[in-house]
């Protein structure tokens, strides 16, 4: 049978379907059906100031999917950490890697009670594989660290996903900090994708875009930054060819994929 692993769940009172979740705006954006009038609100009122906001999420759908093909395919990777993963679409992580490397071992982390019970039930690995699921926030990489080492080794490579989800730590020392502790837990030869919310990338709408999201987003703070800084993530790693680039522009695979529109800077280091 397939290795896939969950952390019961329970009754959960953070899942409240009165206030947006990214998780589901993000959803929202991507055209799926998992998303409530809250998040439907949100999604619309950053439309409304950003009609290229779901051009965008699509462009880092396939940025993620690349990423991970190249890094099972060419670097070899068979372990991913996904932060932030947010709800089950096409191309998962482990989907991907596991279409190109049947024994890879994926652990998807997230803090959406919704986003958690998708994963249980749809999220399931390869037999030669494993796939798991744990509920963590971003900034409690101890709690993500300890968990996740029941299904990764961490004395091998690690490629450490974190997608469209370092924007939501407002402070950049802090978000700094959150990826140094994951980089300095995984051996040499592992990896570091990114991709990040850009303001030199859509300047003229970033303000409107980042006041109408914050406003339906009580737990959240959205704040994009510029390529600059976004850089600064890699700092402990090697930048792999083409470096931090609109996520479309990260080897695409297609001129459709080089020519997406998108708000974010995106990139693979190696450590």
């Amino acid at each position: 049978m397939p290795e896939t692993a969950s952390w019961d769940l329970g009754p959960d009172s953070r899942l409240d379907i009165s206030v947006a979740h990214i998780a589901r705006v993000y959803n929202y954006w991507l055209g799926g059906k998992d998303h409530f009038a809250a998040d439907r609100a949100a999604g619309e009122a950053t439309i409304g100031v950003y009609p290229g906001i779901q051009q965008s999420a699509r462009a880092n759908r396939a940025f993620l999917a690349r990423a991970v093909r190249y890094l099972a395919e060419t670097e070899g990777i068979r372990q991913f950490l996904d932060i932030g993963t947010g709800l089950p679409t096409a191309n998962n992580t482990h989907e991907v890697a596991q279409a190109a490397a049947p024994d890879s071992r994926i652990v998807y982390v997230d803090n959406d009670p919704l986003v958690l019970a998708h994963a249980r039930a749809l999220l399931t690995s390869t037999p030669q594989g494993a796939t798991a699921y744990l509920d963590a926030d971003l900034r409690d990489t101890r709690k993500i660290l300890e968990q996740a080492a029941g299904v990764l080794d961490f004395g091998q490579p690690v490629a450490i996903m974190l997608i469209a989800i370092l924007h939501y730590i407002p402070d950049l020392g802090e978000a700094r900090d959150i990826v140094a502790r994951l980089l300095a837990a995984v051996p040499a030869d592992s990896f570091l994708v990114v991709s990040h919310a850009g303001s030199d990338l859509f300047p003229d709408e970033i303000a409107a875009f980042e006041k109408n999201l914050n406003d339906h987003l009580p737990g959240d703070t959205h704040v994009a930054r510029p390529r600059g800084q976004v850089s600064l993530f890699f700092e402990h790693t090697t930048l792999l060819e083409p470096g931090v680039v609109r996520v479309s522009e990260w080897r695409p695979e297609t001129a459709e994929e080089a020519e997406r529109p998108t708000t974010l800077w995106g990139g693979i280091g190696r450590k």
